[in-house]
């Protein structure tokens, strides 16, 4: 009897499983982008929920949130609800994923199920973290939440095949962490999660121009210089732009020229404990492994690898070939949108949780 009722309701699931619009998502501490089966990539906005503090409101999730940040009076705060990859604010988090799922559910019938949601998540959170993740997005209206690791959902983005007995090796640079991950036969052999990424080399640039220059400028301005003219490696032509802040000492606006090498000797402490935990992780693959790794090259996924140089420093760093994968920033949301396109063969690439065991 139990048996039978277990079988009616895997029919069940997967008669849902066809008409529901399943989508993945990117959970990224900069941006959250959402991929909808069957459509494609169908969001791609900042993780920036702006809240009334008086009255406890939600003002503007996304782009419109994040153009308030730096500017919005006092009782109005533009925050990040994830810090380093992770949620901090789990009710801020939980209306951020609602808006997401409604805003893609509003061009659905309404007769059409609930839908599943696959969330990338850094692979070294813990099982408390991975909780509030799956919790939030059943509570912003998931019929069921399943977990990967962004570095797996990267790999399986950029084509590779992970499911077989040879070595991968993605480096995923994202705003609040970077993943680094040898892959082999669906599950990860060697790795690192570090809360160092994107985020921590705008911080960097703060504080250079504040100890430098006696400069005091905004963290959206330090992303700005950062993608103008950052660079990981010398460049042939050096490049300088003018910044604004205020003047620490005198109080008044303030304008100084910064180029390309300041900057670099800005972000070099950061960009030096990724390849370090990059070295790290090579040492810790199998020999076999890191033979096919060497044949195929270290893979780059995340915005922060787009920083000017990064693949020739990996390179010179690890005497190992590295390339760019094909649009970095939707690595790991194009991951996880093949994944749900295939979810049954590819169960087993999931963070093992109660919901993930179910398809089992």
């Amino acid at each position: 009897m139990l048996k039978n009722l277990q079988n009616i309701s895997k029919k069940i699931a997967g008669l849902f499983g066809k008409v529901s619009q399943d989508i993945g998502i990117d959970l990224g501490t900069a941006n959250t982008l959402v991929y909808v089966k069957g459509k494609g990539i169908a969001i791609n906005e900042p993780s920036v929920v702006a809240i009334n503090k008086k009255t406890g409101q939600v003002l503007a999730i996304g782009k419109e949130a994040k153009r308030m940040v730096g500017k919005t009076p006092g009782h109005i705060v533009a925050t990040r609800p994830l810090v380093d990859g992770v949620v901090s604010d789990f009710e801020v988090t939980e209306q951020m994923l609602r808006y997401f799922i409604n805003k893609v559910g509003k061009e659905s019938f309404s007769l059409v199920p609930r839908p599943r949601v696959l969330i990338g998540i850094p692979s070294g959170i813990t099982e408390v973290e991975k909780k509030a993740v799956i919790d939030a997005a059943t509570n912003a209206g998931a019929r069921e939440a399943f977990l990967i690791d962004e570095p797996m959902a990267a790999a399986i983005g950029a084509r590779l095949p992970v499911t077989e007995a040879a070595g991968n090796m993605v480096v995923d640079i994202g705003g609040g962490t970077s993943e680094i991950a040898v892959i082999s036969l669906g599950g990860v052999v060697a790795s690192r999660s570090l809360r160092v990424a994107g985020d921590e080399m705008n911080e960097d640039i703060v504080r250079y121009c504040r100890d430098e220059f006696n400069l005091l400028i905004g963290e959206k301005t330090a992303e700005d210089i950062k993608i103008a003219i950052g660079s990981a490696y010398p460049m042939k032509e050096s490049v300088s732009i003018p910044i604004r802040g205020r003047d620490l000492i005198s109080g008044l606006p303030k304008e100084v020229m910064i180029n390309d090498e300041q900057i670099r000797q800005a972000i070099s402490r950061s960009i030096r404990i990724i390849v370090n935990n990059i070295k790290s992780v090579i040492e810790d693959t199998p020999p076999e492994l890191l033979a096919d790794v060497m044949q195929r090259g270290i893979i780059l996924a995340g915005g922060g690898s787009l920083i000017r140089g990064m693949d020739r420093l990996i390179a010179n760093q690890t005497e190992i070939p590295v390339r760019m994968m094909e649009d970095p920033l939707t690595a790991v949301v194009r991951g996880t949108g093949i994944v749900l396109e295939d979810l049954e063969n590819l169960k087993d690439v999931l963070v093992e949780n109660e919901y993930a065991k179910s398809l089992i």
